[in-house]
């Protein structure tokens, strides 16, 4: 037991990570919740609930609490968080310092609930850091120069990209187009074109073993199981990546579009630090072949892809949980002006 403790949240669509202060990383499991309909029980939260995902019989139910980086079930990500609060490697303290890490653009009430949420769960006080400020921490970068550094951070539920200078944000957007978007036009794909209805596991599965949105050296493939649409059996086949690149086309057109507005709407100065500093993506989504590529080549600006993608915004709030009095000044301030709405196309 300890007096005070500090923790850097991630909330993230798919995946919660939480910071301990002055230790690392102690929690990265899949934000999924499984419940029993009947006693209306938690079953299993994290990496268990996720071996249930489109596997539970008809009384358990494993659901997402946590939809395009908004809280959509409230009691369930409290009992999420709660549980994994309870792990072992997190000392119980009187007082729980939280900073957690939330989508550019969020609206007054979904701020208040993030707030609300974690001071159910025992944290006290409670700060808020909009995503890419975060990202650009754990990417190492220097965001008290006055220079531009463009941070794009392609999770699973949300694509959050923002220009950064002097510790703030000057314009950002948020689109609905992530990671899930990307499972959700292949399921399309597979069921439209090869006749084969799948589960949102194996189009995960088809989007990371073959995924790719430029011509690859290797020709990739995966054998892939599901249900035949006009049977109804089971059946088995081979999927290619130049068929997974054709139905990734248009989602991440849209996303390239969107870095584009975004940098129009930047004032001018700033556009050339850009080009000078060049673009950094970060969340699972940059880990998808030739993205990098594709939108260097669009945009015409140099892209790096940060280092351990996946982690970049948990360390991020990391950072600012050991310095905390130094990025205090950051936490809860949330720009009124110069935002760009961005809205998924359906």
């Amino acid at each position: 037991m300890i007096f005070k403790k500090t923790i850097g949240i991630d909330l993230g669509t798919d995946t919660t990570q939480i910071y301990l202060g002055g230790s690392g990383i102690v929690v990265n499991e899949p934000s999924i919740v499984a419940f029993n309909n009947t006693s209306n029980r938690i079953v299993a939260v994290g990496s268990e609930a996720k071996k249930m995902l489109s596997r539970t019989p008809a009384h358990i139910t494993a659901i997402r609490p946590i939809s395009n980086g908004i809280i959509a079930d409230f009691d369930m990500v409290k009992e999420m968080i709660q549980s994994f609060l309870k792990k072992e490697n997190i000392p119980w303290s009187w007082i729980t310092r939280t900073i957690v890490s939330v989508p550019t653009n969020l609206t007054e009430v979904e701020r208040k609930s993030v707030e609300d949420l974690m001071r159910e769960v025992g944290a006290n006080p409670v700060y808020l850091i909009e995503q890419p400020l975060a990202a650009a921490f754990g990417s190492r970068l220097d965001v008290y120069q006055p220079t531009a550094h463009f941070i794009v951070d392609i999770g699973a539920g949300t694509t959050d990209m923002a220009i950064i200078s002097l510790n703030g944000i000057v314009v950002s957007k948020r689109l609905k187009i992530a990671g899930d978007y990307l499972n959700a036009e292949i399921i399309r794909g597979v069921k439209e074109e090869l006749k084969l209805n799948i589960g949102e596991p194996t189009a995960e599965e088809i989007k990371i073993e073959v995924g790719s949105v430029i011509p690859w050296n290797d020709k990739l493939d995966l054998v892939i199981r599901g249900r035949d649409v006009q049977s109804g059996l089971p059946r088995e086949m081979t999927i290619k990546d130049t068929q997974v690149r054709f139905w990734l086309v248009r989602p991440v057109k849209l996303i390239i579009e969107a870095i584009k507005d975004l940098i129009e709407s930047a004032p001018p100065e700033l556009v050339g630090d850009i080009y000078k500093n060049g673009i950094y993506f970060c969340g699972g989504g940059s880990l998808l072949r030739g993205i990098d590529q594709l939108i260097e080549k669009e945009i015409g600006v140099y892209v790096t892809v940060v280092e351990d993608p996946l982690t970049c915004v948990v360390r991020g709030t990391g950072i600012v949980c050991d310095h905390f009095e130094e990025h205090k000044h950051l936490l809860n301030n949330f720009s009124r002006l110069n935002i760009v709405s961005g809205k998924a196309v359906e």
